[in-house]
């Protein structure tokens, strides 16, 4: 896609089962042969894109895909592509530990139950450590691109609010302010607090018990003091997003659902003043006959095949069943496509999954 030609970071979105992450490899595979220094994020649990770009295995850490790679499937790798996989939990401790005042509060934090929770499987969390982490390559690397592919939601609006939800539960006033003898009483002040010193937390303790609620309290007098500096880092990856240096790219199939989320997604991006480099819709059923003319019909092809029988017409009514997919896959695209000003490229469904680099170029070159 030529408006990514220039940016510094390319963010995939879209709805989950679309093609995100074979189009974000692809994106980063093409950047890389024309001689840039690239990197592949993705969250992902499939591990797709480890085994696209010939690798055993993605971790939190950057992987070069080896040149050998390239040259084994026929390319010239020209510049140098690295891949590595989200691993949430590692993430979130890194983020503790670069806002953490001391050793003890950071280990406090670490054992809580709940910073276990929240730091693996809370809903919000993979897309808050995505925006942490894309910063953090952004900020502290020197690739010239970086590619994320982002999680796969429920709606891909999930990806914007996720980490404000997040951080308004991290900095939640009236919770702080129910449990505040807890908060600022020490471990005495926990031991009362679990006798049901406090009306309101008594009450709430006969619902979720109280070692939930001495959790909670401990959870946030854990993070006391360390709130406005998850806060000031989230702004500051909002505002990264803003930047020319941006391209968001918007992914989906020609499903009708699929791209109303897209364009729901675009809108906000528009809303928000972030960058919007262009979409593309994958996996689409192609015409088979130029604009204007029709599938022949069966007469036609029983005297082409030369063969009686029903095969003329069962190919008559594949054909035709092909193409009413094809038109209906069109109207989709051409609405999708509308919203970014005509900056799309329709991906036509492939023979087979791509699972390697010879075909990921393939797809690149169709980008």
């Amino acid at each position: 896609m030529e408006r990514l030609a220039e940016r510094r970071i390319a963010v995939c979105v879209g709805p989950g089962g679309v093609g995100k992450t074979t189009v974000a490899a692809a994106v980063g595979l093409a950047r890389a042969q024309a001689g840039a220094r690239v990197l592949v994020c993705t969250i992902d649990p499939a591990r797709r894109l480890a085994n696209a770009l010939g690798l055993q295995s993605l971790g939190n850490v950057e992987t070069r895909v080896p040149d050998h790679a390239f040259r084994e499937a026929g390319l010239q790798p020209g510049g140098q592509l690295f891949a590595m996989m989200l691993d949430v939990k590692r993430t979130w401790d890194d983020l503790v530990a670069r806002h953490a005042p001391d050793r003890a509060r950071r280990e406090r934090i670490y054992r809580n139950r709940l910073y276990q929770q929240l730091s693996s499987a809370l809903a919000g969390s993979q897309e808050f450590m995505a925006m942490e982490k894309l910063y953090e390559l952004t900020t502290e690397r020197d690739y010239d691109l970086v590619v994320l592919d982002t999680p796969p939601t429920a709606h891909a609006l999930d990806f914007l609010d996720a980490p404000e939800r997040i951080l308004d539960f991290l900095g939640n006033d009236t919770a702080r302010a129910l449990l505040s003898p807890a908060l600022h009483a020490g471990r005495a002040g926990l031991k009362l607090f679990q006798l049901g010193g406090a009306y309101a937390a008594k009450t709430l303790a006969r619902f979720t018990g109280a070692d939930v609620l001495k959790d909670l309290a401990d959870f946030l007098a854990g993070f006391q003091g360390m709130y406005e500096g998850f806060e000031r880092r989230a702004a500051a990856v909002r505002s990264l997003l803003s930047t020319p240096g941006v391209g968001f790219v918007l992914v989906a199939s020609a499903s009708p659902l699929a791209v109303d989320e897209a364009l729901g997604f675009h809108e906000r991006l528009h809303a928000e003043s972030m960058p919007v480099a262009g979409a593309v819709a994958n996996r689409i059923t192609p015409s088979l006959w130029p604009e204007g003319e029709s599938a022949p019909g069966e007469e036609a092809l029983r005297a082409a095949l030369g063969a009686g029988g029903d095969l003329a017409a069962r190919l008559a009514r594949t054909l035709a069943e092909h193409q009413l997919q094809a038109r209906a896959d069109a109207v989709q695209v051409a609405r999708l496509f509308e919203a970014v000003g005509g900056a799309g490229v329709a991906i036509p469904r492939l023979r087979a999954d791509v699972h390697d680099l010879r075909g990921l170029s393939q797809l690149a070159e169709r980008l």
